[in-house]
C-alpha cells in the first residue's frame, strides 16, 4: 500500500516531517534543534553522573565513572549503528511514500532492538571485569569502575530500545517527541543522582541504577505513544518481529555503521588504555575532556542526524538536487559551528575541567588535551558531515573503510609508536588532530568525485 498524498496533507502521519519539499536549509535547521536539545538531555545522564560524584565521592569514583565512556561506546555502538541503517531504511521508504513498508521497518526495528538489548545485558554483567583489566583501569579505581559498569549494563536493554525508537522517530520527521521524553528523563536521572549518592550517601552503583531508571522511564514513554492507533508508524505487539527483506536492508545499510562506530570506539578504547597508565589524575582528566566535548560537539553531531534523514527522504523520492542542496548547507553550517565551538573551549578549557574537579592535576590533564585538539574541531566536523552524507545515501561503506583504516590502524599504530619511542601524554593527544585531516582530505576527494545521490539505486 502506498501513500498517495504528501505526509503532511495525510491525517494519519500528522505527527512527521516530510522533507522532500520545501527550502532545505530551513527544513534541516527545524529538524536540527529538537535534536540538539534531544542530545544535550541525553549527554546530561552521564555528564550528572560525574558531576555528581566527582562533587560527593572522590576522584576514584570519577575516574570510574568517566573512564566508562569509551568502553560503554565499544559495547553499544554496533548495536546503534544497526540502528541507524533502520533509519535509513525508514526515512527511504518515507520518502517514496511506501506505507506497508515503513511499517514492516518499524516492527523490525523493535524486534532488533529487543533482540540486542537482551545481548548487551549479558556481555556487559558477564565481562566487564575483564574489559577493565585489558584497559589497564587503575587498581583503585577497579573496584568502582567494575561496580558501575555492571549497574549499568543492566539496564542496557532500555538504552537500546531508547535510541530505536528514537531512530524510528527521527526517521520520520519527528524530532520533537524524542526529546520531550529525554527532557522529562534526564530530571529523572539528576533527581534520583542527588537522592542517591547526595541524600543517602551511596556509592558509584546508585550513579549508574538512576541512570538505568531514567532511561527506562524513556522507553516506556516512547513505547506508550508508539503503540498508538492511527499513524503509519503504529506499532501492534503481535506484529514485532524480523522481516527477512526488511532485515536484510537494515544490515545492508547499518553493518558498515555499526563496524565503524565499533572500529572508532575500539580505538579509542586503546588510546584509554595507553592514558591509564599515566594514573589516576590522567584517567579524570581525559574523561573530563570526553564529557565535555561529548556536550560542546552536540551542535554538529545533531546536524549530522538531520543531514542523514534528509538525504534518505530526498534520495527516496528521487529528488537529487534537493539532497545535494542540503548536503552542501549541512557540511558549511556544522565546519563553521564546530571551530566556533571549538575556539570557545580553547579559552574556557581550564575553568570548564575544573567544574568537574577542582584537583590541579586532573585540570592539567584534561586542559592539555582541549587546547591540542578544540582548535581542530572544523576538522572533525568536516569528516563526520560527509559521513553523514554518505550514510544518507545508502553508503555507508565509504566511511567504514575511512574509519578503520584512518581512525582506528592508523591512530592506534601512530599511539604504539609514540608510547614506546617518546612517552609523553600530550603526543598521544596529538593522534587527534592527525587523524581527522587524513580523513577529512580522503572524504573531500570522494564527496567531489562521487555519483553519491543514486547511492540507492547503484547499490
Amino acid at each position: 500500500m502506498h501513500l498517495h498524498r504528501t505526509p503532511e496533507k495525510n491525517n494519519t502521519v500528522s505527527n512527521v516531517l516530510d522533507m522532500t519539499s520545501g527550502n532545505p536549509c530551513s527544513l534541516i535547521l527545524q529538524f536540527t534543534m529538537p535534536i540538539l536539545l534531544s542530545q544535550v538531555f541525553q549527554q546530561l545522564y552521564n555528564t550528572a553522573d560525574a558531576f555528581i560524584v566527582g562533587k560527593y565521592l572522590g576522584t576514584n569514583a570519577l575516574a570510574a565513572v568517566t573512564s566508562s565512556g569509551n568502553l560503554i561506546f565499544l559495547l553499544v555502538s554496533f548495536f546503534m549503528g544497526l540502528a541507524m541503517g533502520g533509519g535509513v531504511v525508514i526515512s527511504r521508504y518515507f520518502g517514496a511514500r511506501d506505507e506497508r513498508q515503513v511499517s514492516r521497518s518499524v516492527h523490525t526495528m523493535i524486534a532488533f532492538g529487543l533482540v540486542s538489548g537482551v545481548l548487551l545485558t549479558i556481555v556487559g554483567v558477564l565481562f566487564t571485569p575483564a574489559f577493565l583489566i585489558w584497559m589497564r583501569t587503575d587498581p583503585e579505581v577497579m573496584p568502582e569502575a567494575v561496580e558501575y559498569f555492571r549497574y549499568y549494563f543492566l539496564g542496557a536493554i532500555a538504552m537500546v530500545m531508547y535510541n530505536v525508537c528514537r531512530s524510528i522517530m527521527n526517521a520520520l520527521g519527528d524530532s520533537k517527541r524524542p526529546l520531550y521524553y529525554l527532557i522529562f528523563s534526564s530530571l529523572v536521572n539528576i533527581i534520583l543522582d542527588l537522592l542517591f549518592i547526595g541524600g543517602f550517601h551511596q556509592g558509584v552503583w546508585a550513579a549508574a541504577a538512576a541512570t538505568v531508571i531514567s532511561q527506562a522511564a524513556s522507553v516506556a514513554l516512547c513505547m506508550i505513544y508508539l503503540l498508538r492507533k492511527g499513524n503509519i508508524y503504529t506499532v501492534e505487539i503481535r506484529s514485532i518481529r524480523f522481516h527477512k527483506a526488511i532485515l536484510s536492508e537494515i544490515l545492508r545499510y547499518g553493518l558498515p555503521s555499526g563496524v565503524q562506530n565499533s572500529v572508532i570506539a575500539f580505538a579509542n578504547v586503546i588510546v584509554q588504555s595507553q592514558i591509564n597508565s599515566f594514573g589516576k589524575l590522567a584517567m579524570a582528566g581525559y574523561g573530563v575532556h570526553a564529557k565535555i566535548e561529548g556536550f560542546v560537539f552536540l551542535p554538529v553531531t545533531s546536524f549530522n542526524m538531520a543531514t542523514t534523514t534528509f538525504i534518505s527522504q530526498n534520495l527516496g523520492a528521487r529528488r537529487y538536487d534537493r539532497a545535494k542542496k542540503g548536503a552542501r548547507f549541512s557540511i558549511l553550517a556544522a565546519v563553521l559551528m564546530a571551530e566556533a565551538i571549538g575556539v570557545l573551549y580553547y579559552i574556557f578549557a581550564t575553568q570548564l575541567i575544573g567544574i568537574f574537579d577542582s584537583t590541579p592535576g586532573v585540570i592539567e590533564y584534561g586542559a592539555t588535551q582541549a587546547r591540542i585538539v578544540a582548535l581542530f574541531y572544523f576538522l572533525l566536523a568536516f569528516s563526520h558531515s560527509i559521513a553523514a552524507v554518505c550514510r544518507g545515501a545508502g553508503k555507508a561503506f565509504v566511511p567504514m573503510i575511512i574509519m578503520l583504516s584512518i581512525w582506528c590502524v592508523l591512530r592506534i599504530g601512530y599511539i604504539i609508536a609514540v608510547m614506546r619511542l617518546i612517552g609523553e601524554i600530550r603526543y598521544v593527544f596529538w593522534a587527534y588532530p592527525l587523524t581527522w585531516s587524513i580523513s577529512s582530505v580522503i572524504y573531500l576527494i570522494y564527496y567531489l568525485s562521487s555519483d553519491w545521490v543514486h547511492g540507492f539505486e547503484r547499490g
